[in-house]
């Protein structure tokens, strides 16, 4: 019903930049979270950064002051661009979005499929 889809990963070196960008489509009635989440290998999956439909965010400490995320509720798309990356970021970035649905009230956290970023030193 509801597909997220991730692009802009890849390998950039230390101090680079990089902009990820997940685009949410299917039987979209509202979007009131989206967000980026990061696996790095033998790690658990952790939040990045979030925003509100209300443009409301969240930051974990590591990344605050060089990553912004940003969306564009038209079109259901959120962006997180990285800025003096560190070899400590390199792992694979997920998309997140708490949707509800033409036809499940309920809302739900949908997941894209991930896209690697990998910062060289």
């Amino acid at each position: 019903q509801v597909q997220l889809v991730e692009s802009g990963g890849g390998l950039v070196q230390a101090g680079g930049s990089l902009r990820l960008s997940c685009s949410a489509s299917g039987s979209i009635f509202s979007i009131n979270v989206m967000g980026w989440y990061r696996q790095a290998p033998g790690k658990q999956r952790s939040l990045v950064a979030r925003i509100i439909s209300g443009g409301g965010t969240n930051y974990a400490d590591s990344v605050k002051g060089r990553f912004t995320i940003s969306r564009d509720n038209a079109k259901n798309t959120v962006y997180l661009q990285m800025n003096s990356v560190k070899p400590e970021d390199t792992a694979v970035y997920y998309c997140n979005g708490n949707i509800r649905t033409t036809t499940n009230w309920e809302p739900y956290d949908y997941w894209g499929q991930g896209t690697q970023v990998t910062v060289s030193s």
